[in-house]
C-alpha cells in the first residue's frame, strides 16, 4: 500500500530530526524518543507510541515522532481492516499535526470503510482547504459525493480533476456516467395493480340516512 511507503519515509525524516535533538532540550524527552525509534524498528508501535507520547509532553519538538507513529500504527489496522481503531490513532495524530491533509486523507478512507461517508466527506473537505491544487482529494470526493446521491457536486468535482488532468481516464470515464445520471428522464411511477382509477370520474357521494317522518 503506497501510505505504508510513505509513512515510512516519514518515519526516518523524524528519526533524523530527533538525533539531531537529542543534544537540545530535555534529556529525559531525548532519551524516551530515542527508546521509540529503537521500538519502530521493529515495528513494535504500542511501545513507540508510548515512548513518543511521553517525550511529546515533555517537550513539544517530539510531537511530529508520536504523529508518524499513531499513523503506522492506524495503517496496520488498516491492513487488518480495524477501521474504527485506525480512525482513532488518525485522530490523535491530528492533534499533533493539525494541518497535514494527508491524515484528513487517511481518515477518510478508514471512514469510508465504515460507511461513514458524512465524515469521510468532511475529512475530504478539510484536505482540499489545506491543498486545494491537489487532484486526488477532489477524485475521492466526486466519488463520495457519488454515492450518497449528490451527482451535480460530484461532476463539479470531476471538472476541477479535468482542468488539472485533462487525459484523467476515471475523472472522463466517471464525467460519462454522472452527465447520463443527470440527464437520464425521470423514472415513471409504478402502474397500481388492479383497475386503474379514472382521475377524471369524482367518486359517488356517500349514502346518508335520511331521518324517518312521522306518519
Amino acid at each position: 500500500m503506497r501510505y505504508m511507503k510513505l509513512l515510512g519515509l516519514e518515519m526516518m525524516v523524524f528519526a533524523i530530526g530527533a538525533t539531531v535533538l537529542f543534544g537540545q532540550g530535555n534529556q529525559e524527552a531525548a532519551n524516551l524518543t530515542r527508546e521509540g525509534i529503537e521500538a519502530s524498528k521493529t515495528k513494535d508501535w504500542d511501545k513507540a507510541i508510548a515512548a513518543f507520547k511521553r517525550a511529546a509532553q515533555l517537550d513539544q519538538h517530539y510531537g511530529p515522532n508520536l504523529a508518524s507513529a499513531l499513523q503506522q500504527r492506524a495503517s496496520v489496522y488498516v491492513s487488518q481492516g480495524k477501521f474504527q481503531e485506525a480512525v482513532t490513532d488518525y485522530s490523535e495524530a491530528l492533534k499533533v499535526k493539525a494541518t497535514d491533509p494527508d491524515i484528513f486523507e487517511r481518515r477518510a478512507y478508514a471512514e469510508m470503510q465504515l460507511k461513514n461517508y458524512d465524515r469521510a466527506l468532511h475529512d475530504y473537505n478539510e484536505a482540499i482547504k489545506l491543498s486545494p491544487e491537489e487532484p486526488k482529494y477532489y477524485q475521492v470526493r466526486a466519488l463520495i459525493y457519488q454515492t450518497k446521491g449528490d451527482f451535480k457536486a460530484a461532476l463539479a468535482d470531476v471538472d476541477k480533476i479535468l482542468k488539472v488532468d485533462p487525459n484523467n481516464q476515471d475523472a472522463l470515464q466517471r464525467k460519462k456516467f454522472l452527465e447520463a445520471k443527470l440527464h437520464a428522464p425521470p423514472t415513471p411511477p409504478p402502474t397500481p395493480s388492479g383497475p386503474i382509477p379514472n382521475p377524471n370520474v369524482r367518486p359517488p357521494a356517500t349514502a346518508t340516512a335520511t331521518p324517518a317522518t312521522k306518519p
